[in-house]
């Protein structure tokens, strides 16, 4: 072999060399950095995981704090809405009595003698029941009507037909009726008493004044134990 040959042969021996070396530490150093990387992403420091626990635990806290917020509104709302519902109740009720009021003592009121406007039963204890009757008239205005109202239930027991009255119904012998006194209205309550196995079918109330003719109205039993306390006309 000539010498030029075999000086370029050394100096492509060496240039390989010289490329492997610079490869190797190419690849040592790129080796170090990702596992620089990695260890520093798989293993966050102390503080790192302190910041972010403190974060979740905030993130926590909020929802908590906002799902309260949304049950008190949603509490409020609906307390509101009773309030709403029951002073539209009152607001009804104070109206029908205006109307009521107007039509027995305003200057326009049609003229109605003694009767009694409505009868409400309701249940109490077994076989006890609860009256509330209002009685009116407008005839003779600024004179006091007195006297006493009474009871009687008609209904069946046993199959047959049975008249209940007051001194029955008030488990009392010779029982006084509930005594009246007023000009325009009044409003009377009382107990009655049905024996067992009776089944009510009709309600006379009896009205009784000091002077004059008495006066009875009858009502239904479904219709004096119902809501709407329906009137029946004078008999």
């Amino acid at each position: 072999m000539d010498q030029p040959r075999a000086a370029s042969a050394f100096a492509t021996r060496m240039w390989l060399i010289a490329a492997i070396v610079v490869m190797s530490v190419c690849l040592i150093f790129g080796a170090w950095g990702a596992w620089q990387v990695m260890a520093s992403g798989d293993a966050p420091s102390a503080a790192q995981l302190h910041s972010e626990r403190q974060q979740l635990e905030q993130l926590q806290q909020r929802n908590a704090t906002l799902s309260r917020s949304d049950q008190i509104s949603r509490d409020a709302n609906a307390d509101l809405q009773r309030t709403l519902a029951e002073r539209d109740e009152e607001i009804a009720g104070l109206r029908a009595d205006v109307a009521f009021y107007e039509r027995f003592v305003g200057s326009t009121a049609q003229r109605h003698g003694l009767a009694v406007h409505e009868l409400v039963l309701s249940a109490q204890a077994e076989n006890a029941w609860h009256f509330r009757a209002t009685l009116t008239q407008n005839i003779n205005r600024g004179a006091v009507n007195a006297g006493r109202l009474v009871l009687i239930v008609e209904g069946t027991r046993d199959g047959k037909l049975q008249r209940l009255d007051w001194s029955q119904l008030r488990q009392q012998d010779s029982a006084p009726g509930v005594a009246y006194s007023f000009k325009y209205f009044q409003e009377l309550e009382g107990d009655l008493f049905l024996p067992a196995g009776f089944q009510p079918v009709r309600v006379i109330a009896r009205l009784v004044p000091q002077n004059g003719d008495s006066v009875e109205q009858s009502f239904t039993w479904a219709d004096a134990t119902g809501k709407d306390g329906a009137v029946a006309p004078p008999a």
